[in-house]
């Protein structure tokens, strides 16, 4: 992957990797990125899983054709990212390792050493002087670790972005960025929106031409596109007009109220998109990423041993954790002898800032009947305006 004639590309793809943090499936792999920056003196910028080390180290040599790094440069802590430090502290025991204070105590918890002969403490305004590069250093704390710091080269306007900007899937596959980075970004750092809008901001005052990330490819044209999506993302404002409706069904009652609904939406105008998502069979991370990109969610499930089903509760857990806010919303609950659901559901959005509720509540009992379907097609009317 060319980057430009002094940045090389030094990472590795991960195609053996089912579950990436253990939770989020990542059916085409991912990449861990690591880049050198060539110069009087050398810089190697983060390193990757150590699963890879000996692939990754075989690349960094071949890049350095013979040159020593001078630094090594760790913007983030995560073992996907920062596993391969010790196995290059000892390749390279000249090399200075270079990151943020809060970066170094957690080096010494992975590795059993903080590296303190041969560390470089940076902070937000430090300028670290390569030759003809400048590596200009920017807090990013809690975007999505504590310790978290980006890197900007001023000489050729790259931004290396720690986590920022990075999606799902190997560079060895073909996808489009959008969706995998949606899902990436809300199920990894949802939660910390605040944080993400004061580092644009900080970006907004940077010459960009170039973002490196840490997964995902290397991103240079229509910058602005990718911007904009971190600044709706990261404000839980939502990208497009559309219904998204998650649900459980036991028996598949449940399941046929959502059919209806479906139906009864197209006959009230509605001509958004309207996604379904079985939460029981779907990928949940899809299904939240999913009720970030629309302005409208319609939540039906059972009543389930006083509560809601268990799927359903998952679901809004992951939503609560995320700062779900600024949408619309409808309730469908079903049970046979106290439905009790939709008030379950509510009590668990009650986080949740900027929510509002549809009037009408479906309650279903056990099956369908009249009144309830009579109730689908008022929250269809209620949801399409």
């Amino acid at each position: 992957m060319y980057i430009t004639d002094s940045i090389i590309y030094l990472g590795v793809n991960d195609r053996s990797v089912d579950l990436f943090e253990g939770q989020y499936s990542v059916p085409n792999g991912i990449s861990y990125n690591s880049y050198l920056i060539k110069d009087e003196k050398c810089a190697v910028m983060d390193t990757v899983d150590a699963h890879f080390a000996a692939q990754w180290l075989a690349n960094l040599e071949q890049a350095l054709a013979g040159s020593s790094p001078a630094y090594l440069v760790v913007q983030h802590m995560e073992p996907d990212h920062a596993g391969s430090i010790d196995a290059f502290a000892r390749r390279y025991p000249e090399t200075v390792i270079v990151s943020s204070a809060k970066a170094f105590p957690m080096m010494k918890g992975f590795f059993g050493t903080d590296y303190s002969e041969r560390r470089l403490v940076v902070k937000e305004g430090d300028v670290l002087e390569l030759g003809a590069h400048k590596l200009h250093f920017v807090a990013a704390p809690m975007v999505h670790w504590p310790e978290v710091i980006v890197t900007y080269e001023s000489s050729s306007k790259v931004l290396f972005s720690a986590d920022g900007f990075g999606k799902f899937g190997a560079l060895d596959c073909d996808e489009p960025w959008l969706d995998e980075a949606r899902r990436y970004f809300i199920g990894i750092v949802g939660k910390y929106g605040p944080q993400v809008q004061a580092l644009l901001k900080k970006a907004a005052g940077l010459d960009i031409a170039c973002i490196c990330p840490l997964h995902g490819p290397v991103l240079k044209e229509e910058l602005g596109t990718y911007l904009h999506c971190y600044d709706l993302w990261s404000s839980y404002a939502p990208e497009e007009k559309g219904v998204v409706i998650a649900y459980t069904s036991v028996y598949g009652h449940t399941q046929k109220a959502v059919e209806l609904l479906q139906k009864e939406l197209s006959k009230a105008g509605c001509t958004a998109p309207v996604v379904c998502f079985d939460l029981a069979r779907c990928d949940m991370a899809a299904a939240v990423a999913a009720a970030y990109r629309y302005d409208r969610l319609v939540l039906a499930t059972t009543t389930y041993n006083a509560d809601i089903f268990p799927f359903m509760k998952t679901f809004i857990d992951h939503l609560v954790a995320r700062n779900f806010q600024n949408r619309r919303l409808g309730l469908i609950e079903n049970g046979s002898w106290v439905p009790m659901a939709a008030k379950c559901m509510a009590r668990q959005l009650e986080k949740c800032k900027n929510l509002s509720f549809a009037p009408t509540v479906v309650t279903i009992r056990s099956a369908l009947d009249e009144k309830s379907a009579a109730q689908i097609a008022a929250l269809a009317r209620e949801l399409a305006e």
